[in-house]
């Protein structure tokens, strides 16, 4: 994929912090992050948005959402809660088309996120 920040960061073209990765994804740290913690969780194949699964992506979703999950624990913010955004299209504030899930936490979480733009 060309012009893909993040397939460029999966193939470690380009620089990230690198907080975990198996075979199916990485998760990293934001540049720009919203909260104290702010990962983002990348499927390793390129999909440009939610609009573009299908059924046979069923297994790599649940693996993301898992993948969060343990990240969520690692980093210590199970316990008090955290929140996961998944933005599909421009007008749901997705600038980077490459399906990614977001990890915020270490702070309350308010809707004040989600008028910043979580990418």
């Amino acid at each position: 994929m060309t012009n893909c920040i993040f397939c460029d960061i999966i193939a470690k073209s380009a620089p990230a912090e690198i907080i975990y990765e198996d075979d199916l994804c990485m998760v990293i740290t934001n540049i720009n992050p919203l909260a104290p913690l702010h990962l983002l969780v990348l499927p390793r194949n390129h999909i440009p948005s939610l609009n573009d699964i299908s059924s046979a992506d069923e297994t790599l979703l649940g693996h993301l959402l898992l993948t969060a999950k343990a990240m969520a624990e690692k980093m210590g913010v199970s316990d008090h809660g955290y929140r996961l955004a998944l933005n599909t299209g421009k007008g749901g504030g997705q600038t980077v088309f490459h399906l990614h899930i977001h990890l915020l936490g270490g702070k309350q979480m308010d809707d004040s996120l989600l008028s910043r733009g979580i990418a």
